[in-house]
Parts: C-alpha cells; structure tokens; sequence
C-alpha cells in the first residue's frame, strides 16, 4: 500500500511535535522532501510548508504534486540555478518583513547538487535566521545502501559535461581512501562506468543506485564491466548514484 495513501491525506494534521511550527517565526526553513516516494516525508516537513507564508521551490509544477496530495495551498515561487540571486533578495526582504520562507528542491535537501546553496549563503550574510526541517538526500541513501560507507565517504556531486572535465575530476579522486559518490544522469550511465574503467581501473568495486526509493528502484554492485552489462540495451531511466570504491 503507498505510504502517503496509509497515512491519509488529513492525518498528518493531528500529530505532535517536539517543537511546533504552527506560529512559524520569521526566517528561512530549509525543508527537505522525497527523492522519490511521496510518503518519505515528515509531518514537520508538511506542517512547515502549510503554515510558511511561502514555499519557494526549484520546480513548483514538481513542489505541486507534492503539494496537492497533501492539500497544502501555500502559494509557490520558483528559485531555480537561473535565477538564485534575485530570488535570494527576495527572500531576504520577505523575512526582514517578518514572513516565514520555507525553501525545497525537486528532492532531497535544498543545496545538496541542488539551488538553495546561494540562497542560504545570502541569507546568512543578510542575518536573517536559518534553520532546517531535515528530510531524506539520495547520497546517503545510496551510501547505505551500498554498505561502503562504515569509515566515511566523499561527495563529488555531478562530473562535469565534457570529457575533459571528467577526466579531470576522476583523477582527482583516483586516490582517495574512502568510497567515492557521484551522481548521473542515466543517460550517461555507460559513459560514466567507461570512464572509471579507463581512470580509475577496471578492478574497482562499484556500486549504482538508480531510481532510488521508487517502484522500479535497482541496485547494482560489482566492476564497471559488469555493471555496465546490465544497462547496454536498455532504455535506462532515473537519476543514479554510483559510489566507487578505493582501489584495493
């Protein structure tokens, strides 16, 4: 049964929390929402995008979905990687005129690989108050899922476009002794494993988080060759996260 649906539209309404929102201070509130199933998320999250004065959303046709299945009406604004500094002095003028600003990505945690980083950093220039409704982030989950990540790992985010940049920041991890993370678009998903088979060495231990959380969810594990066995031919859909493993 989909979680949401269990918990039902009007439930979360009733729950009690350690610390209310329901007469939100002024500020940003850095909310974090689903990487994917709509039911991965907190009630705090949900009471905080109801009671703020506005939810400022990298995508609001995508913050909508989430929005309309847990009827919540609070108006949306867009803050995309285009225009992330105009909407900071937005931001900024809306909480010093005492408006509480509640902040999301598509998914995950605002700033992670994702706007909002410019926006916090602003924002704590300006001295306006900062806090955060934390919620689920893909690099984690991927991590612990892959079980690579007992002494810590690194995040690397998204390789560049263009094959030289990639080369590049490959290289640059080529010695770390802790599990690389990256995320990548499927679309370039066998690029990618090609890439860390020539840079980093056909013997490494590779893990492939894709569509994480989601129905069609799959998780992959061995060496780029084998890995990448599994995705040519196929129509491969979803973000991935792929974590490499120090070289042995």
């Amino acid at each position: 049964m989909n979680v949401a649906k269990r918990i039902g539209m009007n439930d979360w309404r009733a729950a009690r929390f350690s610390r209310t929102v329901t007469s939100m201070d002024a500020g940003l509130y850095i909310v974090g929402t689903p990487i994917g199933n709509l039911g991965d998320i907190s009630f705090r999250a949900l009471e905080t995008l109801k009671e703020a004065d506005l939810v400022v959303a990298e995508d609001t046709r995508h913050t909508r979905r989430l929005t309309q299945r847990y009827e919540i009406t609070t108006r949306l604004m867009s803050c995309h990687k285009f225009n992330e500094v105009q909407r900071a002095q937005q931001i900024i003028e809306r909480i010093e005129n005492g408006e509480a600003i509640a902040m999301v990505t598509d998914s995950g945690m605002p700033g992670i690989s994702d706007p909002g980083a410019r926006v916090v950093a602003l924002c704590r220039a300006a001295g306006v108050m900062i806090t955060s409704v934390p919620g689920p982030a893909a690099v984690t989950t991927a991590v612990a899922l892959s079980g690579f990540g007992e002494k810590g790992f690194i995040f690397a985010g998204f390789l560049p476009h263009k094959s030289g940049g990639r080369r590049r920041d490959l290289l640059k991890w080529a010695e770390a002794d802790l599990p690389v993370v990256f995320y990548e678009s499927p679309y370039r998903m066998i690029k990618l494993l090609n890439e860390i088979e020539e840079h980093l060495g056909a013997g490494r231990t590779v893990f492939v988080g894709r569509e994480l959380t989601k129905k069609f969810e799959e998780l992959s594990s061995g060496t780029p060759a084998e890995i990448r066995a599994r995705y040519e031919g196929r129509n491969v859909k979803g973000e991935c996260v792929v974590i490499v493993q120090p070289a042995a």
